[in-house]
């Protein structure tokens, strides 16, 4: 016997259309989640040539009106504070305490707000503006901030509740954006074991490897392929090991004391904090401005043209210069504007190993510098395999690795000795416990975090 079709009745059993729904959804997922990496890469490279242009901006007012940074740094400051406060509470500080607050299981509907869309818009302009009046800051803190909240917007988009899933994009999003920011794929990964998540999560490796590849392609199709600080051929003579141990120690104590103080006193500025904000960023930023002019205006800004000259060997700052460049970050980040650790750092970093060098020996070696660097970001983060990993990649030299991974131990172990809990961490903890629930004023969110 013939069976005729119903006209508009589909053959397929209930368990293949099923299926097929199935599909069509995983393939949703991938496309909204592939797009929150494609913007991810975006957001990197448009804080790169806002941070760029505010930088270049700053040196040409600078330039041609050598005053001008008493007046536009405090006021430039005081601003951000303010719509910092007003605005986008939650964006200030570098973002990574916000990031890794999110990941905690333990993490409220309020918290999960710190990787809004308008949190990350507001961290972009905010960070462009403090980089615009000569605040010490990075911007490589804020593209981790912006590219988690980009690939947890994406996820919510696609409905995805799952919180193993939620806490794999939040990671995925936040490697990704260190490794757009430095071009340094390796470090992203590393960055999110050892920094997000302290530890390895099998469930989120495939997740977070393609988010840093798809936003890692963005954008060196808009940049091109680059080394952050230049290709380097510095090598340590067997002779030349005696800067491990020595730049290792003092790198280690200056980071140490760094997260020391800005914990301890970003703790104790919260009431000073709620009744005189904006007294504190004017005061703050004048000393920014001071610190500045004093020294021929090396410490505004990322401190990236300094730390990429010192490796390239093709300028000499003062003696001065790290000691002012930690000053300088420290002040800017207490003043609770949006900005991050990362590059300046990296600079304070390479100025003390050319110091260092420079004592040791009769000139400063690209060695020295280098191993400066890794050993300041080292002490400060407490993260040693992301800081010798993320310089390696940063100079395209291999040929350093044990004595950069040498150094980073070291490094990390006498921070420890001064600030016993990671900055991040510790931050993080704060914005736990300190976030407001929605009916909270927006004024009595504050603090330097």
């Amino acid at each position: 016997m013939r069976i005729h079709r119903q006209p508009g009745r589909s053959w397929r059993s209930p368990r293949r259309r099923f299926l097929g729904l199935l599909y069509r959804r995983h393939w949703t997922l991938r496309l909204v989640f592939w797009g929150g990496a494609v913007l991810v890469g975006l957001a990197a490279v448009t804080l790169t040539e806002l941070g760029n242009l505010a930088n270049y901006s700053f040196g040409m007012i600078y330039g041609r009106w050598p005053w001008a940074p008493l007046f536009l740094t405090p006021g430039g400051i005081g601003l951000s504070l303010w719509l910092t406060r007003r605005f986008f509470p939650g964006a200030q500080g570098s973002g990574i305490p916000q990031v890794i607050a999110t990941l905690d299981p333990q993490a409220s509907d309020a918290q999960t707000r710190l990787l809004s869309v308008r949190i990350a818009v507001g961290k972009i302009l905010l960070t462009t503006l403090g980089l615009f009046v000569g605040a010490s800051i990075g911007r490589e803190g804020p593209t981790v901030h912006v590219g988690a909240a980009f690939t947890a917007a994406a996820g919510r988009i696609a409905g995805i509740k799952r919180p193993q899933l939620e806490r794999a994009l939040i990671l995925a999003g936040g490697a990704a954006g260190i490794a757009a920011a430095f071009n340094t794929p390796i470090a992203g990964i590393m960055f999110a074991i050892e920094e997000l998540a302290r530890g390895f999560d099998e469930h989120a490796s495939g997740t977070i490897i393609i988010t840093i590849l798809i936003a890692g392609l963005t954008a060196v199709a808009i940049e091109g392929n680059y080394t952050y600080f230049g290709i380097t051929q510095a090598t340590l003579a067997p002779r030349q090991w005696l800067l491990v141990p020595v730049i290792g120690v003092i790198g280690g104590l200056a980071g140490g004391v760094f997260s020391r103080i800005v914990l301890d006193l970003s703790e104790r500025l919260q009431e000073v904090l709620k009744r005189h904000p904006y007294r504190l960023a004017l005061a703050f930023g004048l000393a920014i401005a001071i610190i500045g002019m004093l020294l021929g205006g090396s410490t505004f800004g990322t401190g990236y043209p300094e730390a990429r000259a010192l490796v390239l060997g093709t300028a000499r700052f003062s003696w001065f210069f790290p000691l002012g460049k930690w000053l300088a970050s420290l002040l800017s980040y207490l003043s609770g504007i949006p900005g991050g650790l990362f590059a300046p750092a990296l600079a304070t970093g390479a100025g003390i190993g050319a110091d260092v060098g420079h004592l040791l020996s009769q000139e400063p070696t690209q060695a020295a510098i280098i191993l400066g660097m890794v050993s300041y970001l080292s002490g400060v983060v407490q993260t040693p395999i992301t800081a010798f990993v993320i310089v390696m990649e940063m100079t395209a030299n291999n040929t350093l690795l044990f004595p950069l991974m040498a150094t980073a131990w070291l490094a990390a172990l006498t921070a420890q000795l001064i600030c016993r809990e990671p900055i991040y961490q510790a931050l993080a903890a704060r914005f736990l416990a300190q976030t407001p629930a929605p009916n909270l004023e927006v004024q009595d969110y504050v603090g330097p975090n």
